[in-house]
C-alpha cells in the first residue's frame, strides 16, 4: 500500500451545472447530494483502505486552495499542487506524476476527478485494486470502462477487445457520438463508458509522455530537482507557460498502444449536468426532485434546486431543471440541459459575477 498513490484532479469549474457551480465556488467543494460531505470528501474518503492519507495529492487551481485545507485536513503543502493555469488534464496529471516519481519511483498510481459520485464503494475500491494488480508490474494503462445503460450522448465511449481476462485491451475511444452511434455501441455489446478514471505505474506513464507529448514530459521532467522545494511553486509558474491545453485521452490514451480497460459496475455518475443529478437523486410520486421550499401544481418529472429561504410556487412544469443560486435562477427543459454552457457564456458577457 506504501507504494500505491491517488491523484485527485479537483480544478474544474463544471459549467455544465451552472448555475449551482460558480468559478469561484464549483461544484466538487459542494455537499450535492446531501450525505454531509462534499463531492471532493467522498472523493478523498473512497480511498481509505487502498492507499495512506499522505499519499494523496490534489491538483487544483491556485484560487482554490483555500477552500481544499478547509475540506481536506490532513493534507500537508506538498500534497496540495497548485495550477497556476488552467491547462486540462494532461498537464495537471504529468506535473503529479512527476512530483511522485521523485518520492517514489516504484510508485503505482490512480487518477480520479473529485467531482464523480460512485454509489458502491466497496466495489468501486475492488475494481482499482484489481487495476493497481495488473499495474503493478506490467506496462500498460489502464482506464475503468463503465458498463452503459442507456445511449448517453453526454460521455465517451471505449471499444474493447472482448474475451474472458478482466483487464481487456482497448480497440478504440469515441468522443461523446451523436444519439444514433451510441445505440448501436449499446447494441454491439463491446463499449462501455469512458469513467475518466486512470491507473498506471509512474514509469509506464513517464515512458507514455516520452513518446506521445514530448513537450510536456521535458518541462516537467526538468521541474525534478524542485518538487517538494521551495522552488517548486516559482519553477511551475514558468512551466506552465510553456504547456499547451490538452487531455490525457487526446495526448495519450487515444494514441498508446498498451491501453487497457476494467470493466465496471459501481453506480457511477460524473455528475456533469443536472440531468445526472436528477437520474440519482430520490424522486417525489410526481417524479419531481425538490431542495428547497416549494409549493407544485400539476408539475412532474423536474428538478427544482432553490435556496432554503425563498419560497418557491411552480405550475404546470414537466421535464425542467428550476435551479437558483447565488444570485442566478435557470429555467430549462431537462432535455436542453447541454445548451447549459451556452448561457453561461451569454452570462459572462453580461456580468462575470454571474459565472
Amino acid at each position: 500500500m506504501q507504494n500505491t498513490f491517488v491523484i485527485i484532479m479537483a480544478g474544474g469549474v463544471g459549467s455544465r451545472f451552472w448555475p449551482f457551480s460558480r468559478t469561484s465556488f464549483p461544484k466538487q467543494f459542494h455537499d450535492v447530494l446531501g450525505t454531509g460531505r462534499t463531492l471532493l470528501q467522498q472523493t478523498a474518503d473512497r480511498f481509505e483502505g487502498v492507499c495512506p492519507q499522505e499519499n494523496i495529492y490534489i491538483v487544483t487551481s491556485q484560487e482554490y486552495k483555500g477552500l481544499i485545507t478547509e475540506q481536506l485536513p490532513f493534507l500537508s503543502e506538498e500534497q496540495i499542487l497548485l495550477e497556476p493555469h488552467r491547462r486540462n488534464t494532461a498537464p495537471c496529471i504529468a506535473y503529479a506524476c512527476y512530483k511522485i516519481a521523485r518520492k517514489n519511483p516504484e510508485a503505482n498510481i490512480v487518477v480520479a476527478p473529485a467531482d464523480h459520485i460512485i454509489l458502491k464503494e466497496e466495489t468501486f475500491k475492488d475494481t482499482i485494486r484489481v487495476a493497481l494488480g495488473a499495474t503493478r508490474s506490467q506496462d500498460i494503462l489502464i482506464t475503468l470502462g463503465i458498463q452503459p445503460t442507456r445511449p448517453d450522448t453526454g460521455y465517451g465511449y471505449i471499444q474493447y477487445i472482448p474475451d474472458k481476462l478482466t483487464v481487456k485491451k482497448v480497440k478504440s475511444f469515441t468522443e461523446k457520438p451523436q444519439h444514433d452511434l451510441a445505440v448501436q455501441f449499446l447494441e454491439s455489446g463491446d463499449f462501455v463508458w469512458n469513467a475518466g478514471i486512470f491507473v498506471w505505474n509512474v514509469a509506464s506513464f513517464k515512458k507514455a509522455l516520452k513518446t506521445y507529448q514530448p513537450e510536456i514530459a521535458e518541462i516537467f521532467e526538468e521541474g525534478t530537482p524542485h518538487y517538494y522545494q521551495p522552488s517548486e511553486a516559482k519553477f511551475i509558474g514558468k512551466a506552465y507557460q510553456h504547456c499547451g491545453s490538452i487531455s490525457i485521452d487526446n495526448g495519450i490514451m487515444e494514441k498508446a498502444d498498451n491501453v487497457h480497460v476494467v470493466l465496471s459496475s459501481f453506480g457511477w455518475s460524473d455528475l456533469g449536468t443536472w440531468k445526472s443529478l436528477y437520474e440519482l437523486s430520490e424522486k417525489d410520486e410526481r417524479q419531481n426532485v425538490i431542495d428547497g421550499q416549494t409549493l407544485l401544481y400539476n408539475t412532474t418529472n423536474s428538478i427544482i434546486k432553490t435556496p432554503k429561504d425563498k419560497l418557491v410556487v411552480v405550475n404546470g412544469l414537466d421535464g425542467f431543471i428550476v435551479a437558483e443560486y447565488d444570485g442566478v435562477l435557470l429555467i430549462c427543459k431537462k432535455d436542453d440541459e447541454q445548451k447549459v454552457k451556452e448561457f453561461v457564456n451569454e452570462a459572462k458577457h453580461l456580468n462575470s459575477k454571474f459565472v
